[in-house]
């Protein structure tokens, strides 16, 4: 009997040390997919680390137990984060390379170190994730902080929530980082889905229709229906595994704002309009018959029932729980053509309303919640396994992810260092393809993440910039055309 009790105790000390890894964590942890996000940290002064390891202690770890754990498996073969103790300077890596050398020469340096460690596996005998500091001065920084953390931490929100949670504001720390209003109707995508859906079942049958031809053809997506070979698409199989280039651009907020006032469409019309463009555009200089090739792009959708950022604290209230970890859904859509009787040059706007109605429509459609249920479905009957391998088929069969988080206003600080930009990349993706963007003082970021070899990204980020000239100047004349760097 003393035996059976003393088990006992050892069991329960251990399930207090141990909490369980949510179904998207498992997914991504999982045989076929191992993804992370890496988010970069650009500061205008050289980069001085000697408080690193009181950060890590004092203000990083603390801000959730996953970041001091590791995954294992319980007696019933259920992955549960296990808490350890850290070893900081297994995480803190920084790079060593020749002194006194030109900015353009750290700019290859950087950006091939970034290509390293996005193909790098993070090591799952410890906590998933690692800083690298990278303190040589690029044409525009001074240094360079790297996080690389794990998608199985959290999604993009939980994520950037952490990180901002360890930032102040640069002009005074005592003040809260402000973030530009959330759009009422982008507040709570599921339940808007929700509420068009039911809606529309009751006063046009298209919400109906729409849903079934859109999951329908989601599944088909995710399945046996893959894109065609494309510019910016080589298909191969183990694409996640190749080197990517990270390559990264600059808008002007006021500027989108201005072509969303004069054409009176929405913010997000205006951006997917400009990467719908800038990729037909890229996909026309680089192999002209295949400027309007079938191609799909995987819009993420943050689902959460909340306005905006929560602080890191209040996403892990017990009541608020469902706020940390991935909370997000896909929405295929189908990369707009450029119609046979028009051309790019005479109506890029054309692009911008394509996007709006691609929108419109698929707002009134419930597939993104069917799904949701699929997924669930798959992870109780089928287990994560054949769960991570849909979701992977579903990358894989896509040309392209598109992203994006919304950064502060203010300038922010980490150690009394002034960031001078912030960018973010998912790897580890199946696809050769991936954008992300991410606003912060009055400007947006847009990062892409393009396979060696099949995608020139100099030119593609060319394609953007100039797709974003055309639009601008035709929408706003008055204005200057010249695209904000």
């Amino acid at each position: 009997m003393k035996k059976v009790n003393v088990k006992r105790v050892e069991d329960l000390e251990e399930e207090e040390q141990s909490f369980p890894v949510s179904p998207t964590g498992q997914y991504f942890t999982s045989s076929v997919l191992s993804i992370s996000v890496i988010s970069v940290l650009e500061s205008e002064i050289p980069i001085d680390d000697s408080c690193t390891m009181i950060l890590l202690k004092d203000v990083f770890l603390p801000i959730n137990p996953r970041f001091s754990s590791v995954m294992v498996r319980d007696k019933n073969g259920d992955k549960r984060w296990k808490k350890v103790e850290v070893k900081h300077k297994d995480h803190i890596i920084v790079p060593i390379f020749p002194e006194g050398k030109a900015k353009e020469f750290y700019d290859n340096c950087f950006n091939e170190y970034l290509t390293k460690i996005a193909m790098e596996q993070l090591p799952q005998s410890r906590p998933l994730w690692e800083i690298h500091i990278f303190k040589y001065p690029t044409t525009k920084s001074a240094g360079n902080l790297v996080f690389k953390l794990h998608h199985s931490l959290g999604d993009g929100f939980s994520l950037m929530g952490a990180l901002l949670s360890c930032l102040q504001r640069a002009d005074n720390p005592s003040l809260p980082l402000t973030f530009p209003a959330f759009n009422s109707n982008n507040s709570n995508l599921e339940s808007d889905y929700k509420k068009r859906f039911c809606t529309n079942v009751v006063q046009k049958v298209s919400g109906v229709v729409n849903t079934l031809v859109d999951f329908g053809w989601s599944l088909l997506k995710s399945t046996n229906l893959e894109d065609e070979r494309t510019p910016i698409r080589s298909g191969d199989e183990g694409v996640e595994f190749r080197p990517i280039d990270i390559t990264t651009m600059e808008f002007s907020l006021d500027h989108l704002k201005q072509i969303k006032s004069n054409l009176k469409v929405t913010i997000n019309d205006v951006i997917c309009g400009v990467l719908f463009l800038g990729v037909r555009l890229y996909m026309e200089e680089t192999r002209y018959e295949q400027k309007n090739a079938n191609s799909t792009a995987l819009v993420l959708l943050n689902t959460r029932n909340i306005a905006g950022y929560k602080s890191v604290k209040e996403m892990l209230q017990p009541s608020n729980e469902s706020k940390w970890g991935n909370r997000f859904a896909f929405l295929h859509v189908s990369v707009p053509k450029i119609n046979k009787d028009e051309d790019s040059l005479t109506n890029p706007l054309g692009f911008v309303f394509k996007a709006q109605n691609v929108i419109q429509r698929k707002r009134n459609s419930a597939a993104v919640i069917l799904t949701g249920k699929l997924l669930d479905t798959l992870q109780k009957y089928r287990g994560p396994e054949v769960t991570a391998k849909y979701i992977h088929n579903t990358l894989k069969n896509s040309s392209m992810t598109i992203s994006n988080m919304i950064g502060p206003m203010e300038k922010m600080a980490l150690a009394n260092h002034p960031c001078k930009g912030l960018y973010f990349m998912v790897v580890g993706v199946p696809e050769s393809l991936t954008i992300t963007m991410m606003s912060y003082m009055g400007t947006l970021r847009v990062a892409v993440g393009t396979e060696k070899g099949p995608i020139d990204p100099q030119k593609f980020k060319c394609s953007i910039e100039n797709a974003f000239d055309r639009i601008f100047k035709a929408a706003v004349p008055s204005a200057s055309s010249k695209t904000p760097n």
